[in-house]
Order: structure tokens, then sequence, then C-alpha cells
């Protein structure tokens, strides 16, 4: 009866049911995680000032690039199932040491800037390494499947992350999210591991690669290497910037709105939790409601470009009207869009390459190109400003831009259909 319910919701096959639902829970634990920390980060990025948001993304990128090398080596030397629990046992390590650093109230600014670069870059590598695995287990056609309904246990995780932090800032404080947070990470690595041994042993159970249990190889910085040989990968990488472009744009206003509506630490916690439950619900609902289906149907390229046609939009609204309401409404559509249709479409991009490019450039793109967009685009930002354009201007600058994002997805939907159908066709009958 659960399989039957379960089938209504995604097109299942019955051999992929348990993978399905481990591979639902890990992304919940993992994001659950993330968005009990979200709203405390925006609240660090405020204590260390908004004026220096845009050095935050900068030294967040530094710390990125310091960060590769050392991942391209871990994933060079050893299996996945010994790699993912060291990377997320670290972070883990990380929260507990800013836990003791903020309850002991120890250079209150200096930890919260460092808090605010840490998380941007724990969100990164823990999301994308989750990606590249379920980018190695599932083929092209089961991704169209099957991807939709595990990003809705994101979602999932999305919305009760912020719940918990409504309910429990104002009676245990903000920092002691943080150990909750802990144990969400922790409760990740186990998810993990079993959706590691539904596969171990049977590579065809659920479509997953060759040689899935040794390591890849090569070097530390081959995932750089891959992107520049491939005009696919590239072009990847280009959609992902443009990605950081316009959600760094906004992200900039947001923080300036909300410091501006309130001085109280948890109200402005609560008002950042709001965002996320409302972008949450929004985002489980078109998940299960038929993102797969929507992307069975019409492919990868169109789901992927419907994210740069709502920029289109919001920028030309705001550009018409920059006012708070618009700000605010096209923020949430905005980051809806990404998380129920374009995200797991793009995570679709990766089903067709090979093992080096899914672990390593890949990493490279989720990490260095979006964490590199953001610095750079939030000094474009700044310089913009400085020239004297206000929001209207800048906005009306940024649809064209937008306009091209849209035709790129385009493009790399039908490289990515050309490719899927190449891969089918090289299968022994």
């Amino acid at each position: 009866m659960a399989e039957q319910w379960l089938r209504k919701l995604v097109d299942v096959r019955p051999n992929e049911v348990r993978a399905l639902l481990w591979s639902f829970a890990y992304f919940f634990t993992v994001l659950c995680a993330y968005y009990i920390l979200r709203p405390v980060r925006d609240e660090m990025g405020i204590i260390g000032g908004i004026r220096q948001l845009h050095w935050l993304f900068t030294a967040t990128f530094i710390a990125i690039i310091c960060a590769i090398p050392l991942y391209g080596w871990l994933v060079a030397r050893f299996t996945r199932e010994q790699f993912i629990p060291v990377i997320y046992r670290f972070f883990i390590l990380n929260i507990l040491i800013f836990w003791l650093l903020l309850t002991l109230d120890v250079e209150k600014v200096i930890v919260a800037r460092a808090f605010f670069v840490w998380i941007s870059v724990f969100v990164l590598f823990v999301v994308s390494v989750f990606w590249q695995l379920m980018a190695d287990l599932f083929r092209s056609e089961q991704g169209k499947r099957l991807f939709a309904f595990i990003a809705a246990g994101g979602s999932i995780g999305a919305f009760l992350g912020p719940t918990i932090t409504l309910t429990l800032v104002k009676p245990i404080g903000a920092v002691n999210l943080l150990i909750i947070a802990a144990i969400m990470l922790e409760l990740a690595v186990f998810c993990m591991r079993r959706v590691a041994s539904e596969t171990k042993d049977s590579r065809d159970k659920i479509g997953g690669s060759e040689n899935m249990q040794q390591p890849l190889g090569g070097g530390s910085l081959a995932g750089v290497v891959e992107i520049i040989k491939s005009p696919y990968l590239a072009g990847i990488a280009l959609w992902v910037f443009l990605l950081s472009l316009a959600g760094t744009f906004l992200y900039f206003q947001q923080q300036n709105i909300v410091a501006a509506a309130s001085t109280d630490s948890a109200s402005r916690v609560q008002i950042f939790a709001g965002i996320e439950l409302s972008v949450s619900i929004l985002t489980i609902i078109i998940q299960l409601a038929g993102t797969g289906r929507l992307i069975s149907r019409f492919g990868v390229g169109t789901a992927a470009a419907i994210l740069p046609l709502v920029a289109i939009f919001g920028f030309a609204a705001m550009a018409y009207s920059p006012i708070l309401g618009v700000v605010i409404i096209f923020e949430a559509v905005q980051r809806t869009a990404n998380f129920a249709i374009s995200n797991p479409a793009r995570e679709i991009f990766f089903t067709v390459v090979d093992r080096e490019a899914k672990y390593k450039a890949k990493s490279v793109i989720d990490t260095v190109v979006f964490r590199g967009g953001d610095a750079v685009n939030g000094w474009l930002f700044k310089i913009m400003q400085g020239t004297g354009l206000d929001i209207s201007g800048i906005a009306l600058a940024t649809v064209p831009i937008a306009g091209l994002w849209f035709i790129l997805a385009i493009l790399l939907g039908r490289s990515q259909e050309r490719q899927s159908e190449a891969k089918d066709e090289e299968k022994p009958q």
C-alpha cells in the first residue's frame, strides 16, 4: 500500500523504492540542518556589518579556493563511502566550535563574520556532495523521474528547519540552534550509508556507474581541467554564474530592507525564518505536484529555463516599481522556481558526464564558480551603486543578462538530451 501511494506521487520502479526513500531522507536531513542555521547566518551578516557584505562574499570565495584542492585530494584517494562521512563530520566539528565561541561571547563581530563565511562554504559542499552521489547513482532517465521527489525531501527539510528556528529561537536562544543542526548532520551521514548499502555490489539495481566503489584517482585540480576542456561543462558553469548574479543582487536588497525594518536581533531572525518558510511551502507543493512529470514531458532545458524567465519578469517589475512588496514577491517566486524546478533540472545535466566530472568538475562549479560569482557580483553591485544607479536602474540593466541566461538554459537542455540518447545507444542490447 505504501508503494502504491508513493507511485501516485512519483514514477518509481519497484527496484528503486528503497534507494529513493533513503535519498529523500538524506537530503531532508542535510537541508534541515542548513535551514536551521540560515536565519542565524543572516543575523550574523547584520552583526558583522551590512556594509561589509561584499567583503564577506569575497572571503567566502577565497575560503573555497583553498578548500577545493583538499576536496579533490580526498576524492582522488578515497571511496565515496570514506570521504563523504569525513566531510560531514568535519563540518559537525566546526559547528560545535562556533557554538562554544558564540556561547562564550568571544569577539562577537569577528566570530559573526567568520560564521557567515563558514556557512556559505558549508552549504555548497554538503549539498554538492549529495547531488554528486545522486548523479553517480541514477541515470539521466531516472533523474528526470526521481530527482524532483528527492529534491522535495530537501524542501521538506528546508520547511522544518525554519519552523524549528521560529519555534525555538526565543526559548533556547539562536546559538543553541547550532546543536540541533549538528545532530541533523550526523543523521545525514547515517542516511548516506543506507543509500550506499542499497547499491553496493548491485550496479544495475538503480543504474549507477561502474567502479563506484573505487577512488577516482587523478589530480586535485582535475575538475578545473574538465571544465576548460568541455564546452558542455563550461556552459553549466556559466549558467551557475548567472544564477549567482540574480541571487546576489536580490540578497543585498533583502539585507538592507530587513535591517531598516527592525533593530531587534531575535525579530530579524524570525523575519528571515518566515521568508524561508514561505519559500519552502511553495517549493514542496510544486515538487510533489508534478516537477518530475514536467521535466519528463517538456525536457531538462525547459525546466532549467523557468528560473531565468522568472528573473526577466522579476527584474523588469523591479525596474518599474522598486518597492519592498515587489522585492519580497520576486525573491519568493525566484527561489521557489530555483528549488522546485530549475535546480533538479540542473542536477540532471550531470547524469550524462563521466564520474570524474560528476565529483570533481561539479564540485568546482557548485563551489568555486557559485561563490566566485557571489564575490564578483557583490563587487559589481557596489560598483553599479557607486556610478549612481539606483535599484530601478540596476534591475533594468539585469533584464538582458537574464535573457541570455534563458537562451543558455535551452541550449544546455538540448545538449543534455543528445548526450543522454548517445549513452542509451551505447548500451548493450
